[in-house]
């Protein structure tokens, strides 16, 4: 997944004009604007990084003569202490880049870490860890792209991917089959349809109105293992709701296909890492 430069640089300039508005009060009385200086980005903790090439970017848009290093890509490995990356370039600039860049970083390493921990405990089965929908306004681009960095994968995008049958579309429609039948003479023959299921009733029901996808949703692993049994490949079953670390295992060696965790994006812990600037 590459993300898109225009979009990185509209966030990273909205952050910036949030964060510094007309002037920093602290830097710009304090700092002479011809001082040089170095600064390192250091993990706190052992994760997964992601958004290193991001944070250097919120200096660059500051100040294109700032040079970097990065030392640990996206994707890889960090441990408590390790350098992720060096900046050089005008001290106040690194000071004023320096919460923005932070800000980012720790949040998109804080999803890879956790999108490798989940797709780590699942390893071995038929399941992968997916994300959902339950983004922050503005920044899912940036959270699926930190989801697919820690070894995860992404469900629909937006609205415009896929039909999905909620609960609510399917009350409102007058039932599962009628919804189906509705959606598969108006859409095109590239979109595919998901169905929310909450027992095996209506798992059979979007079985036989046939279904490209069907979710299992708050379903305990037990359930969920007769459900397979009964779909036999006729659909991609994906489980979701009420997933925690303590049942995910249980839940993947049910023998669904998707486990999507909103978790991953809405309640994830920051990355701790910090920068230091050399005296």
């Amino acid at each position: 997944m590459i993300l898109n430069k225009i979009y990185v640089d509209n966030i990273i300039k909205t952050a910036l004009l949030e964060d510094i508005n007309y002037c920093d009060v602290t830097t710009d009385h304090l700092i002479p604007a011809e001082q040089d200086g170095t600064a390192r980005f250091v993990s706190k903790a052992d994760g997964i990084v992601c958004g290193t090439e991001i944070a250097v970017r919120v200096f660059q848009i500051l100040d294109e003569n700032v040079s970097f290093e990065i030392l640990k890509k996206d994707g890889e490995e960090v441990k408590k202490g390790d350098v992720i990356l060096t900046l050089k370039g005008k001290t106040a600039v690194l000071l004023k880049g320096e919460r923005t860049a932070l800000n980012l970083i720790q949040h998109m390493s804080g999803i890879s870490t956790a999108a490798n921990k989940y797709a780590k405990i699942v390893e071995g089965t038929n399941a992968s860890i997916a994300d959902t929908r339950k983004t922050l306004p503005g920044l899912r681009p940036l959270q699926k792209y930190a989801v697919m960095t820690g070894g995860a994968k992404n469900h629909r995008y937006n609205l415009s991917d896929a039909a999905m049958l909620k609960d609510n579309h399917i009350d409102a429609a007058g039932g599962i089959t009628n919804a189906i039948t509705k959606l598969r003479s108006k859409i095109g023959h590239m979109t595919k349809i998901e169905v929310e299921t909450r027992n095996l009733d209506e798992l059979q029901e979007a079985l036989n109105a046939k279904a490209d996808i069907i979710m299992l949703d708050n379903m305990s692993p037990e359930l969920m293992k007769k459900a397979v049994e009964i779909t036999n490949g006729r659909a991609i079953l994906e489980a979701s709701g009420g997933i925690t670390d303590e049942t995910l295992r249980a839940v993947a060696e049910s023998g669904v296909d998707i486990i999507s965790v909103g978790a991953l994006t809405h309640s994830v812990k920051a990355f701790d890492i910090s920068m230091y600037i050399d005296k």
